[in-house]
């Protein structure tokens, strides 16, 4: 496995750990370690990659990008976001392409989110890595492209 991965920040906002985000599956790492971002209230805002690497799958509400060593990253906009099948989500890139750090990936209008009660915590997660194995490198406000955490190779 290789070194430490820095994750990047993909929206500007509040940090938020997994374990306090209110879905059972991210809350228990599930689908792996990592930390979430609540953007602010009510705002449109841009969600930009936080890694390098190459888009393996894109949805409206989110998308993995795996990274050199071929880790998969999982940045996945708002709680239960799905249901909404895209309304309020524009896509700026495609699947397949290759992207840097901090490349603007979709733009999002959270009204429909919110008018349909769901929250915009955004999971952001290093897919199958193990519980417990990233480290916050930020609390409280973060920007977009900021490090948001590691993880421990």
């Amino acid at each position: 496995m290789a070194d430490s991965l820095v994750v990047h920040s993909p929206i500007s906002g509040t940090v938020i750990p997994l374990a306090e985000v209110p879905d059972p599956v991210f809350a228990g790492q599930m689908v792996g370690s990592g930390a979430a971002v609540e953007p602010p209230a009510g705002e449109t805002f841009d969600v930009v990659s936080p890694v390098s690497g190459k888009v393996i799958k894109l949805l409206p509400h989110a998308f993995v990008v795996v990274e050199e060593s071929g880790r998969g990253v999982l940045t996945h906009v708002g709680i239960d976001t799905v249901k909404l099948k895209g309304d309020g989500f524009t896509l700026l890139i495609a699947q397949g392409d290759t992207v840097d750090a901090g490349t603007p990936v979709m733009r999002v209008d959270p009204a429909p989110a919110l008018a349909a009660g769901y929250s915009m915590v955004s999971p952001v997660v290093v897919l199958d890595s193990k519980k417990d194995t990233a480290t916050l490198a930020a609390s409280g406000a973060v920007a977009a492209g900021a490090g948001l955490f590691t993880l421990d190779a």
